[in-house]
């Protein structure tokens, strides 16, 4: 791939991006990031169902490394929250970004706002086939940044009738100076 996936979504507004986010989203093959991160889980009974289904790691306090894989179909994410793991795969297609991790197939809208990436759940699905209410995603939100010379991410997913389902966020560095 010789535009960074990013940068094809993006577009102009990838040029805009600070440069620890322009770092991490300009991988050209393998390379590992780790830091700290803070995962709050919700309390809800259905919140064990829906995290198992997409994977997510449980409520902790914990070192953060993900390790980016970059091919000829997109880019895979290789996260670990301590001892969880959470691995996704990401593409373009039509303009959007799809991310599919666990059993959950999204669809993102994303956007540059002042140095941030700010990203937007447009569509899911269930398995890759059932498609999931709109509406369920609209409380889904995601930021990239950079702050303080590091990269910092934050998402907070909540869902109606269920309220949060899991908020995690910290930071991350280059391992090995790559950036």
């Amino acid at each position: 791939m010789s535009t960074p996936l990013f940068e094809q979504v993006l577009g102009p507004g990838f040029g805009q991006l600070p440069p620890q986010v322009c770092a991490l989203h300009s991988v050209r093959g393998r390379q590992r990031w780790s830091g700290q991160g803070e995962v709050l889980r919700g309390t809800h009974w259905l919140v064990v169902p829906c995290a198992w289904l997409a994977r997510l790691p449980p409520s902790a306090s914990v070192p953060v490394s993900v390790e980016f894989v970059v091919d000829a179909a997109g880019e895979r994410w290789n996260r670990r929250f301590g001892p969880a793991r959470m691995e996704s795969r990401l593409w373009q297609q039509g303009g959007g970004l799809f991310e599919q991790l666990g059993a959950v197939r999204f669809r993102f809208g994303l956007r540059e706002e002042e140095g941030q990436i700010l990203w937007r759940a447009e569509r899911a699905w269930a398995f890759g086939l059932l498609p999931l209410p709109t509406r369920w995603f609209g409380q889904v939100y995601c930021r990239e940044r950079e702050r303080h010379g590091r990269y910092e991410f934050l998402v907070d997913v909540s869902m109606p009738l269920i309220g949060r389902l899991i908020r995690y966020e910290g930071w991350l560095l280059p391992e090995d100076g790559a950036a």
